[in-house]
């Protein structure tokens, strides 16, 4: 898994430096699924339940799910969220990044700032003898301090031999009792953040995701096994 999840890596990196004004979201998906087929990976995303790329990249309102188009050009001032995962060896890698493009005003650049930390708040919860919930709160307690709001409709999980696996990971704290962190365990971990409010709809294509008040989103994610100490982030990228 931590091999699947290099690539993942891989790929996220050099899509972070490609990401620039002029260039479209279907330019960032043929990128990212030639870097992992030459690594000898197959992209998770493409054809899974019909999605038709293989990178989810998604601008600004878009929160996740973004489907790539030659017509959706990127823009100085935009926040471009490219979610990406891989099959290699019979195991998967998922991770997200959100990159600003250009200059971006105050509010934005704290968007990501805060939400790159609930991420890594949450990564810190991943060991034995917290709870699911204990991830969950990091994450919401850390986002609703400085004034932002966490998507409820979508979740992190688990990952392994298949894509997503139990245990949903939400980033709000649930009510009812939430599954034991157990060593062995890989989670995907991914705070999905909102400018304004929570509430998120589907547009017509079936897959891309908006905040409904048409605010900013930003996406992180990152792969992280539990292990009898520390997470270990198998989505790092390696020096």
């Amino acid at each position: 898994m931590r091999e699947a999840n290099q690539i993942v890596a891989g790929t996220l990196a050099m899509l972070t430096e490609k990401a620039l004004p002029g260039c479209s979201t279907h330019y960032l998906d043929a990128l990212a699924e030639k870097y992992c087929r030459d690594c000898g990976a197959e992209p998770a995303f493409k054809g899974y339940r019909g999605f038709p790329g293989s990178l989810c990249v998604s601008i600004n309102e878009q929160v996740v799910h973004g489907i790539p188009s030659r017509k959706v050009i990127i823009r100085e001032g935009d926040i471009v969220s490219m979610d990406f995962g891989v099959k290699y060896k019979g195991y998967y890698g998922d991770a997200a990044i959100s990159v600003p493009v250009g200059q971006l005003p105050e509010d934005r650049r704290s968007l990501l700032k805060v939400t790159r930390e609930a991420l890594y708040r949450g990564i810190a919860k991943a060991v034995p003898g917290n709870r699911i919930n204990d991830i969950s709160k990091a994450v919401q307690d850390y986002v609703e301090q400085h004034g932002f709001s966490v998507v409820r409709q979508f979740v992190g999980h688990g990952i392994g031999s298949q894509l997503h696996e139990e245990p949903e990971i939400p980033n709000y704290c649930r009510t009812e009792r939430t599954p034991k962190i157990m060593p062995g365990m890989v989670l995907a971990i991914e705070p999905m953040v909102n400018l304004g409010a929570c509430a998120v709809e589907v547009m017509r294509d079936g897959w891309t995701v908006v905040t409904k008040d048409r605010k900013v989103s930003a996406h992180f994610e990152h792969s992280v096994a539990v292990t009898d100490g520390e997470p270990i982030i198998l989505s790092a990228l390696l020096d």
